[in-house]
C-alpha cells in the first residue's frame, strides 16, 4: 500500500453527516458551523462547504481575516467574525458582507467602515453575561444598546443579532448556566424594547446544544460538534450520534533491536526492561503532538502501543516487544502507525491523547501543525466538498 510518509486524513462526510445530526437535535434553530481556527485544525474551506451543503445555515470564525479567506475562496453565505482589534480591517469587512460581532468599543470604527463605504454594517450585540471575556459588561448594555440603535437609525448598521458565550456548559450540573441564560434573555428583551429587529439570538455552543434544548433560541454555534467529537469526559461522540472526522496517521521510519538497560530518547526516562525492539514514529511537537503526551497510544497493524521516553520535535518512539512483531517478517518498518481516529473503527482516540497531555480533545485537533498534510475523503461527487 502507497502510503504518505504523514497525513491528517479528514472524511468530510463524517463532517456532513455530523452537522445533519447537530440539526436534527436543534430544529428549528439554525447551526452555525464554527470554522475558526482553519476548522480546528481540519481545514477551513472544505469544511465550510461540506457543513453547507449539509444545511449549515451559517458560518463562523474568529478574526475578520479568517472570513475575508472564506469569501476569497468563494463562499457567500451567511458568515459571522467576533474577535476584533484596533488593526482589524472592518471596511473589508463591511464591504465582504460580513457580520460582525460587537462588544463595545468596535460600534465607532464599525459605524465608520459603513459611513465611508455608504453601506450599512451588519452587527451582533455581545453581552457578557458571565464569562468575563470579550462582551459588553451587562452594567453598560443599556447604554451600548442605544447607542448602537442610534447608529442604525442614521443607516449605518442594523443590528441583527445579540449574542453570548457560555462558560461551564461542559459541566451541565453547575448552575452558572442558568445564570446566564437569565442575564441573555434579560439582554434580548432590552434590545428588542430598543428597535432591534433581530434575525437571531446565539448563546449555545456544542456542549449546550447536547445538552441544554433551552439555549437554543434562533442559532446554535456548532465547533466541536462539526467534527465529532464530544465535549463531555464521560460520553463518547458516538453516543449523540457524531463520528470523528480526522485521521491522524504515519509510517513507522525505524525498527531497531535493543539490549536490556537502553534508554530512549531526552532524559532517558524509558529504560528497556529487557531485550526488544523499538519502532521509531516520525511525528513529534513541530507536528502538533503535545511534548507531555508519553504514553499516548499508537496503533500499528491491529495493535495499540504507548509511547515511551519523551516525546521530541521530530519523532516518538514505541516499544514493540521483543522480536519486533514476528508475526510480520521480524519487523512493522513501513506499516501506518495511526495515532488517533475514529474509536468505533478501532483507532485510538482523539481523547486518549488529549488525557495523555493532560488537555482537551479541542486542544489536540486544533495544534496539528501544517507540516502535516491534509488529505480529504468523502467528497461530494463532481469536486464539491
Amino acid at each position: 500500500m502507497n502510503l504518505p510518509e504523514r497525513q491528517a486524513r479528514i472524511d468530510l462526510s463524517a463532517i456532513r453527516d455530523n452537522v445533519a445530526r447537530l440539526r436534527e437535535i436543534v430544529a428549528p434553530a439554525q447551526v452555525m458551523a464554527v470554522v475558526k481556527a482553519d476548522a480546528y485544525g481540519h481545514g477551513a474551506v472544505p469544511v465550510a462547504r461540506a457543513a453547507l451543503t449539509a444545511g449549515a445555515g451559517w458560518l463562523g470564525v474568529a478574526h475578520v481575516s479568517e472570513a475575508l479567506a472564506l469569501r476569497a475562496a468563494g463562499i457567500d453565505a451567511p458568515l459571522l467574525a467576533w474577535l476584533h482589534t484596533p488593526s482589524t480591517d472592518f471596511n473589508a469587512a463591511v464591504a465582504q458582507d460580513i457580520d460582525l460581532g460587537c462588544s463595545g468599543w468596535e460600534l465607532e470604527p464599525i459605524a465608520e467602515a459603513a459611513r465611508a463605504l455608504e453601506r450599512p454594517a451588519r452587527v451582533h450585540l455581545k453581552i457578557d453575561t458571565g464569562l468575563g471575556r470579550n462582551g459588553c459588561p451587562p452594567e453598560n448594555w443599556d447604554a451600548f444598546v442605544s447607542a448602537a440603535i442610534a447608529h442604525q437609525d442614521e443607516g449605518l448598521l442594523r443590528v441583527v443579532g445579540v449574542f453570548s458565550h457560555l462558560a461551564v456548559a461542559d459541566e451541565p450540573h453547575r448552575p452558572e448556566t442558568d445564570g446566564q441564560l437569565d442575564r441573555f434573555r434579560q439582554a434580548v428583551a432590552v434590545a428588542e424594547d430598543a428597535g432591534a429587529d433581530l434575525e437571531v439570538r446565539h448563546i449555545a455552543n456544542t456542549p449546550a446544544i447536547l445538552s441544554r434544548p433551552d439555549t437554543h433560541f434562533d442559532l446554535v454555534r456548532a465547533g466541536l460538534g462539526v467534527y465529532g467529537l464530544s465535549p463531555f469526559e464521560d460520553q463518547s461522540p458516538h453516543e449523540f450520534g457524531l463520528r470523528p472526522a480526522m485521521t491522524l496517521s504515519t509510517r513507522v521510519a525505524s525498527c531497531k533491536d535493543v539490549p536490556a538497560g537502553q534508554g530512549v530518547s531526552y532524559g532517558l526516562n524509558y529504560v528497556t526492561a529487557g531485550p526488544t525492539t523499538l519502532g521509531l514514529i516520525p511525528l513529534g511537537y513541530a507536528d502538533g503532538i503535545p511534548r507531555a503526551a508519553t504514553g499516548g497510544p499508537v496503533r500499528i497493524d491491529g495493535i495499540t502501543y504507548p509511547v515511551v521516553g519523551r516525546i521530541a520535535m521530530d519523532q516518538m518512539v514505541v516499544d514493540l516487544g521483543p522480536g519486533g512483531r514476528a508475526d510480520h517478517g521480524g519487523t512493522v518498518l513501513g506499516a501506518e502507525a495511526v495515532l488517533f481516529g475514529d474509536p468505533a473503527l478501532g483507532d485510538p482516540s482523539v481523547d486518549d491523547w488529549a488525557r495523555a497531555a493532560g488537555t482537551i480533545n479541542y486542544e489536540v485537533v486544533t495544534r496539528i501543525s501544517p507540516r502535516v498534510p491534509r488529505t480529504y475523503t468523502g467528497g461530494i461527487p463532481g469536486g464539491a466538498a
